[in-house]
């Protein structure tokens, strides 16, 4: 499957936050993320990646969605982030029996109703995916949206 094209440049005013929602799947959409032992690693890995700031994600059993921003540095590639994590986790997390699915799934949020619309995704996944009731009690779950070290 060919890839999507990408804007050569980022097309905000400079006084707006880059935003992006990232999706990263699991090869063949193993579950093997949703796991306590795997969430206490994930949560160390995000505060390694030095070049980006997390403001949500959820962890679901094969794949994860995340809220992200770059720090300093506006162009850098979504890619940076994807691969910066799944090298952390993996060398984190030493040998595992499964690998991530190759890339992943961006999307530049524009706007603050885009932010709104993509948190409400983010936190209400594992109700569509039939995993809890109530998104509050799943687990895997960050929010940093509110919290002073999102700081948009």
């Amino acid at each position: 499957m060919a890839q999507p094209p990408r804007l050569s440049e980022i097309q905000l005013p400079w006084e707006k936050s880059v935003i992006y929602f990232v999706t990263l799947c699991v090869k063949d959409r193993r579950n093997v993320l949703a796991n306590p032992d795997v969430f206490e690693v994930i949560q160390a890995t995000i505060d390694q990646l030095r070049k980006w700031r997390v403001l949500a994600g959820v962890i679901m059993p094969d794949h994860s969605h995340w809220i992200v921003s770059p720090i300093g540095d506006r162009e850098l590639s979504v890619g940076d982030f994807s691969e910066g994590f799944k090298r952390v986790l993996r060398k984190r997390l030493g040998s595992q029996p499964w690998e991530w699915q190759r890339g992943c799934f961006d999307r530049l949020l524009r706007s603050d109703d885009n932010l709104h619309s993509k948190w409400t995704y983010v936190q209400d996944n594992p109700v569509r995916h039939g995993l809890v009731q109530r998104s509050q009690d799943w687990p895997y779950y960050l929010d940093f949206i509110n919290d002073e070290r999102a700081n948009l």
